[in-house]
């Protein structure tokens, strides 16, 4: 169940992925002295090194090193290629791999995950006129940009009546023809279409709400630990929890994805 909370301050959607009424159990936290955190140097804005000093940053370092921080336990992170860090993980060369490996059943033969911290919708983006009070019927007869022969595509096919699908190499490619007014509007990957918006904030908006489809559009992030790491697994949860409930899950939200794409 993914629920949502709007701050009042930033007037921002942010991701809400624990039921805050829910009775929190406290993991017994004597079998995790420390977490060795793998991850990746080369995925931005999640894990990657800052082009001037060379330090490994992002949203998801910020986050293993605060969930360190609210169990109270010794914190590493390590960087890996891509190609080679679920096999280290695999190989107990880590604890708990943070670095959006997908949850997968193939995966989920050598790996146990945590619950999914970030979920990645898919998301209508329209000019900023058109945004108000927008809903998918209207789009019958007007032409949706997608990324050719993405799940988002099939999704328009398959869900949205009479709209004409314009297919383009990549999601910034469906942006810019929005921006041009060749499209009526765009459908695709929320993240990528935020980082856009950032950019573009005085033409373009999301339009409508989120969707969330696993089976289209992927689980999340959630973090991986090797199978039956049972205590890590419990550990990370639980701090999971607390950050959210504390409120430093949104800050990093924030700081990281200042256009919300929820």
């Amino acid at each position: 169940m993914i629920l949502f909370w709007t701050a009042s301050v930033c007037a921002q959607t942010l991701p809400y992925h624990i039921d805050p009424s829910a009775r929190e159990i406290v993991p017994n936290l004597a079998p995790v002295p420390a977490i060795r955190f793998l991850t990746t140097a080369d995925f931005p804005p999640f894990n990657y090194r800052d082009e001037g000093t060379g330090e490994l940053i992002g949203f998801n370092v910020d986050l293993a090193r605060n969930l360190c921080a609210e169990l109270d336990v010794a914190c590493t992170i390590q960087a890996w290629p891509w190609e080679q860090a679920a096999r280290a993980l695999q190989d107990k060369q880590g604890d708990a791999l943070i670095a959006g490996l997908a949850l997968s059943p193939e995966n989920g033969e050598f790996f146990d995950f945590s619950s999914i911290y970030l979920a990645l919708p898919a998301r209508f983006v329209t000019k900023v006129a058109d945004a108000e009070n927008f809903e998918p019927a209207t789009l019958a007869g007007k032409s949706v940009a997608v990324r050719r022969g993405s799940t988002h595509a099939e999704f328009v096919r398959r869900y949205v009546a009479g709209a004409t699908l314009s297919e383009f190499g990549g999601e910034f490619e469906a942006l810019d023809a929005l921006e041009k007014g060749t499209v009526d509007a765009y459908f695709g990957d929320a993240l990528r279409a935020s980082f856009w918006l950032n950019e573009h904030i005085n033409c373009c908006d999301f339009a409508g709400d989120p969707y969330f489809r696993p089976d289209l559009f992927g689980d999340g992030f959630a973090v991986a630990v090797p199978a039956g790491n049972d205590a890590v697994r419990h550990a990370i949860d639980y701090g999971l929890t607390r950050l959210k409930r504390s409120g430093v899950m949104d800050e990093l939200y924030l700081r990281w994805f200042p256009v919300s794409f929820y």
